[in-house]
């Protein structure tokens, strides 16, 4: 019997992406669901507009509201350095020039390609938004995939052309919004969508009833 699918929606440059980890990590243990993993582009990149200088209180919120929840849930916690995209944090201006957030999305798109999309995201996250500072030299990202089970050198070998990486991606882009978000996180379950890390326990809720609860 093939399991019900579960889609992830993630973003590297999104603090509560990195917050639901932990919990998306327990779902196929939990319950009988392939879980997977759909890395999109952030939203500063998708929609520039988005935090705009007339938008400034979502940003703002944003930067009040993740550290409290990261506390709340006892995960390590700390604005990346450097960002994930290169981006004006005044002007919120971005930069032509993005030397992370591609290869972070592409690496993403390939993880899953070898089974341990949603590990290497929980792995990676952790070690951009945990306090690791310069998390993107020497062997810091290298050791995260291999904590997931991968191999950097070879996934970056995998993305040095990223056509079909890149195009997973927009195909993941235009299903987020076809099931009726934009942001992230947003789990999926038969067209249905659960956006924030806050709304896993309403997904859990979702499953149980579809009676998908793993016997233990």
């Amino acid at each position: 019997m093939v399991p019900a699918t579960v889609d992830l929606f993630w973003s590297f440059r999104s603090p509560y992406s990195y917050l639901a980890t932990p919990e998306a990590l327990q779902l196929p243990e939990r319950f009988d669901i392939e879980l997977r993993f759909r890395p999109v582009l952030p939203l500063a990149v998708r929609q520039p507009g988005f935090f705009s200088p007339e938008n400034l209180k979502r940003a703002k919120y944003i930067l009040i509201d993740w550290p409290r929840r990261a506390e709340m849930l006892g995960l390590p916690h700390a604005w990346p350095s450097p960002d994930p995209i290169v981006q004006d944090l005044k002007t919120y201006e971005i930069a032509d020039e993005q030397p992370y957030i591609y290869r972070l999305t592409w690496l993403g798109v390939e993880a899953e390609r070898r089974g341990r999309g949603v590990p290497f995201a929980a792995e990676v996250s952790r070690l951009i938004f945990g306090g690791t500072e310069d998390w993107h030299v020497g062997d810091h990202l290298a050791k995260a995939a291999a904590r997931a089970g991968l191999d950097l050198e070879q996934m970056d070998l995998a993305i040095a052309d990223p056509k079909s990486h890149r195009m997973e991606v927009e195909g993941n882009q235009q299903d987020l919004e076809a099931a009726g978000h934009w942001g992230v996180p947003t789990f999926v379950f038969q067209g249905e969508p659960f956006f924030g890390q806050d709304r896993i326990e309403t997904l859990c809720w979702r499953l149980d009833r579809e009676g998908l609860t793993v016997d233990k």
